[in-house]
């Protein structure tokens, strides 16, 4: 009878040991939450923001998010509060590293897009990128002369134009 009281008893010390260390691996593993969603990118976005007190009147969405384990790559639209003008605004890629339970920032991705146009604004004929266009748009009202009381403008001193 002793030995079989013996056996209970160890069996008893076993199973509450196994059971209290199942359930401090529970608590560690939980302590590790799971944040690869797109509120939690975002949260790390408008931190970043919260630096730059010129994008407080923005908009920020976040559109898209590619995870690589610790790492991820946002795309993020911003555009200004109160407007809804189809293709206004601009898209960003931030590269984004996750430090304990948040997303954080680390700088810019490539590609990024402005509106509906293209990364980089073409070059002109006859001068460098982003010079005055010689044409204007589609649509737009012609401005044949100078307004009043304003100089001349010689023909070799036109936007754009090298000498």
């Amino acid at each position: 009878m002793r030995f079989i009281g013996i056996i209970i008893e160890i069996v008893n010390r076993l199973t509450l040991s196994i059971t209290a260390l199942s359930v401090g691996l529970c608590l560690l593993g939980g302590c590790k939450r799971d944040i690869q969603n797109t509120d939690a990118v975002r949260k790390g976005v408008l931190a970043y923001f919260a630096k730059r007190s010129d994008l407080l009147s923005m908009e920020v969405s976040v559109t898209n998010v590619v995870y690589h384990d610790n790492q991820a790559t946002a795309t993020v639209h911003l555009q200004a509060k109160g407007s809804n003008t189809p293709g206004s605004g601009m898209d960003m890629r931030y590269l984004m590293e996750r430090q304990g339970n948040e997303w954080v920032v680390k700088g810019r991705a490539g590609g990024e897009t402005h509106g509906e146009g293209t990364a980089t604004p073409p070059a002109s004929d006859g001068g460098s990128i982003g010079a005055m266009p010689q044409t204007l748009p589609p649509g737009h009202p012609a401005t044949p002369t100078l307004p009043p009381g304003h100089p001349a403008v010689s023909p070799d001193k036109q936007p754009g134009k090298q000498k």
